[in-house]
C-alpha cells in the first residue's frame, strides 16, 4: 500500500493542470508552450488532433523532465476534467462566430460562474464588451489582446489586458510571468529565445488596461500605429531606391545605421533584414521579387473607421490604409505608369546622397513622431467617450518590447505621460517640442524633394500636414463653416462671442441680416 495515497483528493489536484488553453495554431501553440516555460501547467484542445499531436510532440523534446508539462484532449468535457477549479480557460481562435462557438461548446460541457475565459484573439472591440454581457452568470469574459507575433508569443508579447478587475487578480501573475520583459532604466527588451529559459527579471509589458474591450481597443490602435510606421519606413525605402538609385543592400545598410539611434525598432531591424534577402530562386533581391500589393486583416482599418466616428485627426494612419488599397490596383498601376507622365525621379541633382538620406532620416522621425501622436490622442478622446482611464504612460511602457511597433522611442513617450499625465497631446511635450524643432527644416526638404521627383511619400506628407494644422492657429474651416451655413443654414460661432451662441446668415435675403440661432 505504500504506493497508495493516504488522500486521493490531493494526489488528483497535484496532476491537475493550471490552465486550460483551446485553439493551437501558431499564436495558440507558441502561448502554450510560453506559458509552461513559466512553470504552468496546460490541458489543451484543438479540433484539428494534428495540432494537439504537435504541440505534444514539441513539448517533448524541449522539456526538461519526464513529467509531461502539456496534456493534450479530445473534447472540451475532457478538458475541464483536467483542470482545477476554479478554472482558468484561453482561447486563441479567430475572431467572430468561433470565439462564441467555443464559449457555447465550454457552456455545454459545464463551465461554472466563477471560471475565466480569455480571449486573446483579434477580436473588435465592442464584441468584447457584447460577449461580457452575453456570458455573465455563466462564466467570467475576460479579454487580453496580444502582440508581437509567432516569436512574441512564444518568447514574450506584449499583453493588453481587460474586463473584470476581479478577473485580472486571478490572472495577473501568469500575464505577468509570459509578457515580454524590458530593462527599466534603458527601455530596451530583455530577450531569451532559448526554450525553456524564460526571462525573469525587468519589467513585464503588461498591464490592466481598463473594462473589457478597453484592451483590443489599445491593441486596436497599436495596430492603426504600425500600419502608419510601416508605411513610413516603405516611404523612404522608396524615395532612397527611386530618387537616389540604390540597392536594396545599401539601403538596408542605411537602416542599420539609423537603428543604431533615435529610430532603433523592430520594424527597422527586420526592414533591413527583409532588404538584405537574396531570392533563393534567381539570387536577386528578395524584395524585388516580392509583388507590389500588400495585404490586411482590417485593424488598420478599424482604427480608421474609429477615429473618423470619434472626431480625431489620425490622417497618417489612415493614409498608411489607403497606401495598401491603392497597392491592389496593380494591373492599374502598370498601365497608368506607360500613359501618366511624371518628372525626373532623381533627388542628387540639387543635393548630394549624404545629404538627402539624413533629410529623409528626419523626415521619418518627425513623421513617427506624428503618427504616435495621432493614435495616443485618439486613444484619449476614445477614452471620454467610452469612460476609461487610460493610463497612456503604462500603456507606452508594455509597448516598448514584445510588440510589433517596439522601439527605444517609447521610452521618451513614458517619460512624456510621466512627466504629465493629462497631457494633450505628444506634440506638445516640451521632449518632442524640441526634437520637431530640430528636424523639421529637414523633415519639409525631404517631402518636397519627393514631390518634385515624383516619388509617392503620402503617410510622410499627412503627418507634415497633420503638424501644421496643429500648430496652425487660425485654419481655413472658418470659410468652410461659412459655406456650411449658406447652403444649408448649419450656423456658425463667432470669435468675439461666447462659442456656445450660434449665428446665421440669411443669404437670400437682399441685406443678409445676421441672427441668432436658439437651439
Amino acid at each position: 500500500m505504500s504506493g497508495v495515497s493516504a488522500n486521493p483528493e490531493k494526489n488528483e489536484a497535484s496532476t491537475l493542470c493550471d490552465i486550460g488553453f483551446i485553439g493551437l495554431g501558431v499564436m495558440g501553440k507558441n502561448l502554450t508552450l510560453n506559458l509552461v516555460d513559466n512553470g504552468y501547467k496546460v490541458a489543451c484542445f484543438d479540433l484539428d488532433q494534428n495540432k494537439i499531436d504537435a504541440i505534444l510532440s514539441q513539448d517533448e523534446l524541449e522539456r526538461k523532465t519526464t513529467e509531461p508539462r502539456v496534456i493534450g484532449c479530445r473534447s472540451y468535457t475532457e478538458l475541464l476534467k483536467n483542470l482545477k477549479a476554479p478554472h482558468t480557460i484561453i482561447l486563441s481562435v479567430p475572431a467572430g462566430e468561433p470565439v462564441d462557438h467555443v464559449c457555447h461548446h465550454l457552456i455545454d460541457a459545464g463551465v461554472q460562474a466563477d471560471d475565466i475565459v480569455v480571449d486573446t484573439g483579434n477580436s473588435l472591440w465592442t464584441d468584447s464588451v457584447e460577449r461580457e454581457a452575453k456570458y455573465k452568470g455563466k462564466f467570467i469574459f475576460f479579454s487580453t489582446a496580444v502582440s508581437g507575433g509567432e516569436v512574441g508569443a512564444r518568447f514574450g508579447p506584449s499583453l493588453m489586458p481587460s474586463g473584470d478587475p476581479y478577473a485580472w487578480t486571478r490572472i495577473e501573475s501568469i500575464w505577468q510571468a509570459v509578457a515580454a520583459k524590458v530593462d527599466p532604466k534603458t527601455g530596451l527588451p530583455i530577450e531569451s529565445y532559448e526554450p525553456g529559459k524564460p526571462v525573469t527579471e525587468g519589467e513585464p509589458c503588461t498591464t490592466y488596461i481598463g473594462p473589457v474591450g478597453a484592451g483590443h481597443y489599445v491593441k486596436m490602435v497599436h495596430n492603426g500605429i504600425e500600419y502608419a510606421d510601416m508605411q513610413l519606413i516603405c516611404e523612404a525605402y522608396h524615395i532612397m531606391r527611386t530618387g537616389l538609385n540604390m540597392s536594396p543592400k545599401e539601403i538596408a545598410h542605411t537602416y542599420r545605421e539609423w537603428n543604431k539611434g533615435a529610430l532603433n525598432s523592430y520594424l527597422i531591424e527586420i526592414s533591413a533584414q527583409v532588404l538584405d534577402q537574396d531570392d533563393p530562386e534567381t539570387g536577386a533581391a528578395l524584395v524585388d521579387m516580392i509583388m507590389d500589393k500588400a495585404g490586411q486583416k482590417g485593424t488598420g482599418l478599424w482604427t480608421a473607421v474609429s477615429a473618423l466616428q470619434v472626431g480625431s485627426p489620425a490622417q497618417t494612419i489612415t493614409q498608411a490604409v489607403f497606401a495598401r488599397s491603392l497597392s491592389a490596383f496593380k494591373d492599374e498601376r502598370v498601365i497608368a505608369s506607360k500613359k501618366l507622365s511624371g518628372p525626373d525621379p532623381s533627388m542628387t541633382k540639387n543635393e548630394s546622397k549624404e545629404t538627402v538620406i539624413k533629410q529623409l532620416h528626419d523626415a521619418l522621425y518627425c513623421s513617427k513622431i506624428c503618427a504616435y501622436a495621432q493614435g495616443f490622442q485618439l486613444m484619449s478622446i476614445a477614452a471620454k467617450e467610452h469612460g476609461w482611464k487610460l493610463d497612456f504612460a503604462e500603456i507606452a511602457k508594455i509597448w516598448r518590447a514584445g510588440c510589433i511597433i517596439r522601439a527605444i522611442f517609447l521610452q521618451s513617450i513614458t517619460k512624456a505621460y510621466e512627466n504629465d499625465e493629462h497631457l494633450e497631446n505628444l506634440l506638445l511635450d516640451p521632449f518632442f517640442i524640441e526634437q520637431i524643432n530640430k528636424y523639421q527644416s529637414n523633415w519639409r526638404k525631404a517631402i518636397a524633394s519627393a514631390t518634385i521627383a515624383g516619388i509617392p511619400c503620402p503617410a510622410m506628407s499627412s503627418a507634415l500636414s497633420y503638424y501644421d494644422s496643429y500648430r496652425c492657429e487660425v485654419l481655413p474651416a472658418n470659410l468652410l463653416q461659412g459655406q456650411r451655413d449658406f447652403f444649408g443654414a448649419h450656423t456658425f460661432s463667432r470669435v468675439d462671442k461666447p462659442e456656445s451662441k450660434k449665428y446665421h446668415i440669411e443669404w437670400n435675403s437682399p441685406d443678409r441680416p445676421q441672427v441668432i440661432v436658439k437651439r
